[in-house]
């Protein structure tokens, strides 16, 4: 379980890339500008995981017999779009003036698009106009640290059968981690098989059912100011992750002794925020022109739409072996094994 929570939290904290030149360095933007590109470089990270999460709940239509069980071990894959590697902003009041317009690349672009921009504003400060004035860089992608750019989500789940065919499905991480990054994640799913609905169906290999899920994942992640000579005091820095997602679907397999052909089409969504806490002090060209800003981000992303899976398990027994592709916003890839017990 440790091993799942820690690829979990390596996974979440590799997207955010929280550096000098990630969230940190935005802060020397106004509030609203680090706020909007923030949302622009992370906005993929947090689709491809909504869409991941809420991948590869089943790899058969079949629910066992009562009190069967199957324990599973997989890994999920939602793959970036070319068009999302790369963001563009306009009508910034901080960045770039006076055309107020960046070009850099997502959490999902290259480790080489970063930009550099000038900032520019003024905020009223005890009655006073400030002029604050200065650069970041905004950081460059992990497309090269992802295979096929897939935002990954690795799995272990439990499914039981129930009566009345129906089979409850659970996966669980409990709230482990290290002083600085902790986390846990908690899914739960329903497979109710409807093939005996349509009559003497129920004696061929083709099975049908209707699939529910539901995935909740925290990560809590402490912002360590190792970095003097940054021009940012960190006091009590802390990022809040939080995602939440679901699944509905209509799902068919033809069971055969060997192998079993299955796939689904339905509906999946989610929404998750990162929230950026903590008191940040900003210096600018001198100590005496400096910032403070109190939980700077507050950041709410979504994704949602409709998706078709295909895919293929072979049987060996009680162990098997199944991956499956699905098509939707961001295609995902599904691989894994089983060991099954009717």
């Amino acid at each position: 379980m440790k091993k799942l929570l820690f690829s979990l939290v390596i996974t979440f904290l590799s997207l955010s890339s929280f550096s000098q030149n990630g969230p940190e360095g935005i802060l020397f933007s106004s509030l609203q500008d680090a706020n909007r590109l923030t949302q622009a470089y992370m906005n993929p990270a947090m689709k491809g995981l909504i869409y991941s999460m809420n991948n590869g709940w089943y790899h058969t239509a079949k629910v066992h017999k009562k009190f069967g069980f199957d324990i599973s071990f997989g890994v999920n894959g939602s793959m970036i779009p070319s068009k999302d590697e790369m963001f563009t902003l306009n009508n910034l009041t901080s960045v770039n003036q006076p055309t107020g317009t960046i070009t850099s690349a997502t959490v999902g672009g290259s480790e080489n698009d970063g930009t550099l921009a000038s900032v520019t504003f003024q905020e009223n400060v005890g009655g006073v106009n400030t002029t604050y004035t200065g650069t970041f860089e905004m950081p460059g992608g992990i497309k090269e640290d992802l295979p096929f750019n897939a935002v990954p989500a690795p799995f272990v789940q439990a499914s039981l059968g129930l009566p009345f065919k129906t089979d409850v499905m659970v996966r669980f991480v409990p709230k482990v981690g290290s002083d600085d990054v902790k986390g846990n994640m908690f899914g739960f799913g329903l497979k109710k098989e409807i093939t005996d609905w349509f009559g003497p169906m129920d004696k061929t290999p083709l099975h049908l059912s209707l699939l529910a899920t539901y995935t909740n994942m925290g990560v809590d992640y402490t912002i360590v100011d190792d970095n003097p000579s940054d021009n940012i005091d960190i006091q009590n820095g802390k990022v809040d992750f939080n995602l939440n997602s679901y699944t509905v679907q209509a799902i068919a397999s033809l069971n055969f002794p060997v192998i079993n052909v299955y796939g689904g089409i339905g509906y999946t969504g989610g929404s998750s925020t990162l929230d950026m806490l903590g008191t940040y002090t900003v210096s600018y060209n001198t100590s005496l022109n400096q910032r403070t800003l109190t939980d700077p981000l507050n950041l709410d992303f979504d994704a949602s739409g409709f998706r078709s899976t295909i895919g293929a398990r072979l049987s060996l027994g009680f162990f098997k072996i199944f991956g499956d592709y699905t098509i939707q916003e961001y295609n995902a890839v599904n691989v894994g094994i089983a060991f099954s017990f009717r």
